[in-house]
């Protein structure tokens, strides 16, 4: 006898088909690094010191110290109080980043004090609710907000200039290109220059790439800050990268001497993907770089797992690692650009929630960065937001009243910033004696969704003004010749403020960003942890999204008059439709419809566009289908649909009635029953028919009769009350106005039976 076939479920044959069941879920294991916190291999907080120098940290005698151990010792750790500070309990520390009544200065002036293994200690004792609450309040700058990737996969130029204008013009504070083929990044760098510039004053903007080359582009005035500094968290790591924690500190001393913003770069899992991890987990190891990161000067880091996401993300607690990891860079005083820039999941779910980590305590850039671009011709590997997503996260903001760095755009708007964007480009091109770009490759730029909408470009042709440009003595300021030169003056002006700005230096403060300002002879100001530093004390204190900022953040596109949703159901009232007097007892013979006070008088069509008076006939012809006969009643006392029903069965000679709102909705119901039980409730108002009233006609005259009723198919469409629930309570608010304290007054009403 054969076995039976194992059992399947179908319904576990549906989830597997989910986006979410596409990722790659592992178990923990530490000897490769694949543990986000707490690995058996994580040393525990300690420190030794003698004569003012520490000779023991994290359980490592100085005689073994690695080069990070040395390194955060000697230049990270304030000394000062750092034995005391060890000594406190974590708990405690912890406790004091969620309390409103603990300034953050006080709590920094601790974390600066505290070794790699005690700052994990501290974030193992909180969960999600209480590191977004903490990352709140040591946030450094007061205002959040976002950046930009802008790349494209045929590197044209006017597509990047349009996009980087756009980018701009849409709130991004940042703009961020990378390269292809590496020796397109000066062309590609000027590109979101001037893009960016042609659109609006102050947007900082840099060309990932190799370190070296970064600085040459720096140099040329191409760029106006950088972040792709590595560091990692284990001295192997480092020695593969070619660098130390001094070299990045002498790099990092280089840009800032040229006037150029800088952030270190590390996020969890970066030394398991290069199997340097030591055992240790990702925290652990992270927290290693946020103090290298602070011990060389810079004031601030792009964190939060960044292209290895979707490592952390496979084992469990991954995602509230990552946000540890934030708090831990703002707990130190950096500027954090908080990840979220490369695809994290197939599942939409799974990616907005990580998103929510960050999107509502507020970084100082949520995104670092938010792909302006379709995903396929982001560069950097697929962006975890992109432009399709655009609308959704303004209407999140919207949502929430969170500001999340973006601001809603018309389309005219956006067509001339990509007009301008392309226009500047041109001009400079033609400046400096570049392959052209013609007026056909301007006009697709405007109007173009990816670089699939582009003319192809001769590659070679770029590449070796690339070279040219990179190697001789232009520079930015021949851009400016070439922006003046062709008449675009603002473009002009607006570069040449940002070359001067690399001269005063504020930008180079933590967090800094260039915001709108009317009052400022440049029209900016900079905003920064020193100028405008997180203020947050608990409620009623700190960045709140109001006034201007709210108002803007309200008028998406999409938003209309609720009066524009009901215009079309008001109409001139039914000339066929008469009031004879107040409503009566009727026979036995009838089945009485009874509509709502505004039906036929005020509103004319139901939510689904059908005729009142089509409506009224489908139902007449019901009634008389089945040899009963159909009499109308309007309910002024109520709106209520159950009500209405009640009214026309209590008048009903056979005692069956049907009630009708305005919008549709229907009910049919007897004598008797209680008002909010019914014989079949027509609910789905939108998706009502003719034919579906006319069997509704039909079926309460066999009710009628005493007859076997099959009730009518409910249809059920899941999505209609997320269309349409605006419009069903302004129709409903509408028919409500137009309660009397009358009696039911019998309608005639004249129509030819179709029977």
């Amino acid at each position: 006898m054969s076995e039976s076939p194992p059992l399947k479920s179908k319904r576990f044959a549906v989830l597997a088909e989910r986006d979410i069941n596409k990722e790659t879920f592992v178990e923990p294991w530490p000897e490769a690094g694949l543990i986000v916190a707490d690995s058996p291999h994580d040393p525990s907080p300690s420190l030794c010191m003698v004569d003012g120098r520490v000779v023991e940290m994290d359980g490592r005698a100085r005689a073994d110290f690695d080069v990070l151990d040395a390194f955060i010792a000697d230049h990270y750790l304030d000394l000062a109080i750092a034995e005391a500070t060890m000594h406190m309990p974590s708990v405690q520390i912890a406790r004091m980043l969620v309390d409103i009544n603990v300034p953050a200065s006080e709590v920094r002036k601790l974390a600066l004090a505290c070794t790699p293994a005690k700052l994990c200690d501290i974030v193992r004792h909180m969960n999600v609710l209480e590191m977004m609450m903490g990352l709140t309040k040591m946030r450094v700058r007061r205002t959040p907000a976002n950046q930009a990737h802008v790349t494209n996969r045929r590197e044209n130029p006017a597509l990047l200039a349009a996009d980087a204008a756009e980018a701009a013009l849409r709130g991004f504070a940042e703009i961020e290109t990378t390269v292809g083929i590496a020796r397109m990044a000066p062309l590609n760098a000027l590109a979101i220059l001037i893009g960016s510039q042609s659109s609006r004053p102050g947007v900082l903007t840099q060309c990932a790439i190799e370190e070296s080359m970064g600085l040459r582009l720096a140099m040329k005035g191409l760029t106006t800050y950088a972040e792709t500094l590595s560091v990692y968290g284990t001295e192997r790591s480092f020695a593969d990268g070619d660098d130390t924690p001094w070299s990045k500190a002498f790099l990092a001393s280089a840009y800032a001497s040229r006037g150029v913003k800088i952030r270190f770069t590390s996020g969890t899992g970066s030394e398991a993907l290069m199997g340097s991890s030591e055992g240790r987990s990702m925290l652990y190891l992270e927290a290693r770089c946020l103090c290298v990161t602070r011990g060389a000067g810079s004031q601030g880091v792009q964190n939060g797992s960044i292209s290895c996401i979707a490592l952390p993300e496979s084992l469990p607690g991954g995602v509230r690692v990552v946000l540890a990891e934030n708090l831990l860079a703002a707990l130190l005083g950096l500027e954090v650009a908080s990840g979220n820039d490369a695809l994290a999941s197939h599942s939409q779910i799974r990616k907005s929630a990580k998103l929510m980590l960050q999107f509502i305590p507020g970084t100082d850039f949520i995104f670092s960065g938010y792909s302006a671009v379709p995903r396929r011709d982001n560069m950097f590997g697929g962006g975890n937001f992109d432009a399709d997503d655009l609308d959704d996260y303004n209407v999140l903001q919207r949502d929430m009243q969170i500001d999340g760095g973006l601001r809603p755009v018309l389309e005219a708007e956006v067509l001339d910033a990509r007009r301008a964007g392309a226009r500047a480009i041109q001009a400079v091109y033609a400046g400096l004696r570049f392959p052209s770009i013609g007026d056909e490759e301007v006009d697709a730029a405007i109007v173009a969704h990816s670089s699939e909408d582009m003319p192809e470009r001769d590659i070679v042709a770029d590449l070796a003004a690339a070279d040219l440009f990179l190697s001789g003595a232009d520079d930015v300021q021949c851009a400016v010749a070439a922006l003046e030169d062709a008449g675009l003056a603002v473009a002009a002006a607006n570069v040449r403020t940002m070359l001067r700005q690399r001269s005063v230096g504020d930008h180079l403060q933590p967090a800094a960003i260039f915001v709108p300002d009317a009052a400022s002879s440049n029209g900016m100001r900079v905003a920064s942890a020193i100028t405008e530093p997180n203020d947050y004390r608990g409620p009623g204190s700190g960045y709140r999204v109001e006034g201007a900022r709210w108002e803007e953040m309200q008028r998406i596109p999409q938003a209309r008059s609720p009066r524009d949703f009901i215009a079309d159901r008001i109409g001139t009232p039914l000339k066929n439709l008469h009031e004879l007097g107040d409503a009566t007892q009727g026979r036995y013979n009838e089945v009485i419809l009874a509509v709502g006070p505004a039906f036929g008088r005020v509103l004319t069509r139901t939510i689904g566009g059908l005729e009142h008076e089509e409506v009224l006939a489908a139902i007449f012809t019901g009634v008389a289908r089945e040899g009963m006969t159909a009499r109308l009643v309007r309910v002024y006392h109520t709106s209520d649909c159950a009500a209405i029903g009640q009214v026309a069965s209590t008048l009903s000679g056979s005692g069956i009635g049907i009630g009708l709102q305005s919008r549709g909705t229907a009910v049919i119901h007897r004598k008797g029953m209680p008002r909010l039980h019914n014989l079949e409730l027509f609910s789905f108002s939108p998706s009502m028919t003719l034919e579906i009233y006319e069997q509704l006609g039909a079926n309460a005259a066999r009710y009628a009769r005493g007859m076997a009723v099959k009730p009518v198919p409910v249809m059920i469409d899941n999505w209609a009350r997320l269309r349409l629930i605006v419009k069903t309570a302004l129709l409903h608010r509408r028919e409500t106005e137009e309660i009397r304290e009358r009696k039911p007054q019998e309608l005639l009403f004249d129509w030819e039976p179709d029977v």
